[in-house]
């Protein structure tokens, strides 16, 4: 099983864990639920929807969550478990999330994209 690495626009690696089904990408709009867990560079978990016993549901493209996620998950595929790795402009910025993250951070989530609705 080969590992693919897409690099997109600044900010956002997508490397491919395990495939998707390779035609259903969510569109601007949609409604994308996924698993995640979320780390700092040095490995430390700050967040993960396994955690708490059920997926995260947002509406991709709008701005609702971190740009990472916008850009990098809209180029995944259902079914596909990905690592999104991410700079700080395209995370939480010079300003982090303290206490959680902090400034001016790299992050590395896991992601698995359940359903596009």
């Amino acid at each position: 099983q080969d590992v693919f690495t897409q690099h997109l626009a600044m900010g956002v690696t997508v490397e491919t864990l395990t495939p998707g089904d390779g035609v259903t990408f969510p569109k601007t709009g949609q409604t994308v639920t996924a698993h995640y867990t979320g780390t700092l560079s040095d490995g430390s978990k700050f967040d993960s929807s396994h955690d708490r016993g059920r997926p995260f549901q947002f509406t991709i493209g709008t701005g609702q969550v971190i740009q990472a996620w916008d850009e990098g998950m809209a180029k995944m595929s259902v079914g596909e478990t990905a690592k999104l790795t991410c700079t700080p402009d395209y995370g939480y910025g010079l300003r982090g999330f303290p206490p959680v993250i902090p400034p001016n951070s790299n992050l590395v989530f896991e992601v698995q994209l359940i359903a596009v609705n």
